[in-house]
């Protein structure tokens, strides 16, 4: 998989050649332009650890429908997540999705990978307790990614690589 904010995206899609993409996306945002034919995802909603009113929070239904589009990843080429800054929405869908897709993976290894690929990264807590719960993790994903804590402060994250399925490697 490959994680990056959406500045990065053009540049990903010609210099990766991803198979899929998903945009994680606040409401009024533009997408980016994707590959004709490309598979794509967007979800829509605020960058927020907790519900708020007045914004739209990530909800069970939208982490399922991650875990679903990643599912039917079958294609060779990488997987492109982006958010707006790629910081907080984006490396929480990899994490996520590289627990979701390689289930014998130990959350805190794959958290631990995230860290080293991108000091940056905070994974959005709501996602990852949506997704704790939805993988039946039983705690240990959301664990794993407070464990690595808060990364360091940056106006936006890099592209980076993440392992996602077993046996892939994440350079």
């Amino acid at each position: 998989m490959i994680v990056c904010p959406l500045h990065e995206v053009a540049e990903q899609l010609v210099r990766s050649r991803p198979a899929r993409i998903v945009s994680l996306l606040s409401p009024d945002q533009d997408s980016p332009q994707a590959l004709a034919g490309m598979p794509r995802l967007v979800l829509r909603f605020h960058d927020i650890a907790e519900p708020r009113e007045g914004l739209i929070a990530p909800d069970r239904a939208m982490i399922a429908d991650l875990l679903a589009f990643a599912a039917a990843w079958q294609e060779s080429g990488p997987l492109l997540i982006h958010c707006w800054m790629g910081v907080s929405r984006s490396p929480a869908a990899g994490l996520i999705l590289a627990c979701a897709l390689d289930p014998a993976r130990d959350e805190a290894e794959v958290a631990a990978a995230l860290r080293q690929a991108s000091p940056v990264a905070t994974p959005n807590p709501l996602m990852i307790a949506l997704a704790d719960d939805l993988l039946q993790r039983e705690g240990r994903l959301i664990a794993a990614s407070a464990q690595i804590g808060r990364g360091l402060e940056a106006p936006h994250g890099t592209g980076f690589r993440l392992a996602a399925r077993p046996g892939s490697k994440s350079a």
